[in-house]
């Protein structure tokens, strides 16, 4: 396949190494915002920039019909926007807060969990998400995936916060450390004990590999599209 990169980070360089080791050529690496021209014709472009400039970056791959699988967070008020431009251009839209297999098998075990503990009034539920100083938005994209997943197979919550849990609105403290790549912990405590399930990357490969996975399988779809479906989970 042919690949664009828009966002040429930490990321995108791993994504980049990836992508060639899998036989995929890549055509652009931009820092820029995207246009016709310099995206260079791929067959799908993987977008890991920055929430300011992400929906325009997306905006103007998909205006060109080209299918976007996108990693960046912290902009998701705008969704909405972008799924009705890849319907109506035809083209495909992909989004996840987190590529790796590992994490998504985690969102899959989070909401059987959520599922098992919503008749269980002993418990109360909190999450944390720890991350490198460098990240820009809190809690993280995953963070909120994760809470998310929690509220949909939980009716003891309708929302999340930062910060503790208070009645029914899930809380997610956001610590940023050094330069850890991601751990994201759920924890259900009561005065007696405590349930836990944690996942820890241990870098970001597993991120980025994800993310080439899914441009491969996008690829000749339509429509919007999340990891789950990648995965079949």
């Amino acid at each position: 396949m042919k690949i664009a990169l828009v966002g040429y980070g930490k990321m995108g360089k791993i994504i980049d190494e990836i992508a060639q080791k899998r036989g995929h050529e890549v055509v652009a690496r931009l820092k820029e915002t995207p246009t016709a021209e310099n995206l260079n014709n791929p067959d799908v472009v993987i977008e890991f920039s920055l929430p300011e400039v992400a929906f325009e970056n997306i905006k103007a791959c998909l205006e060109n019909k080209i299918p976007v699988i996108c990693g960046t967070t912290g902009w998701l008020d705008q969704k909405a926007e972008i799924e009705k431009l890849a319907v109506d251009n035809e083209t495909a839209f992909l989004y996840g807060s987190n590529f790796s297999l590992g994490v998504n098998l985690f969102f899959a075990l989070n909401e059987k969990l959520a599922a098992l503990m919503k008749n269980v009034d002993e418990y109360s539920c909190q999450l944390e998400e720890i991350h490198h100083i460098h990240k820009k938005d809190a809690p993280s994209g995953t963070a909120i995936s994760i809470a998310e997943g929690i509220i949909q197979n939980n009716p003891k919550f309708d929302a999340w916060k930062l910060e503790e849990t208070e009645g029914k609105q899930l809380g997610i403290f956001a610590v940023r450390e050094d330069e850890v790549p991601g751990t994201h912990s759920v924890y259900y405590r009561s005065e007696v004990d405590e349930i836990e399930i944690k996942h820890t990357a241990f870098n970001r490969n597993g991120f980025a590999l994800g993310a080439v996975v899914a441009a491969e399988w996008i690829k000749d779809k339509k429509g919007n599209f999340a990891m789950k479906d990648v995965l079949g989970l």
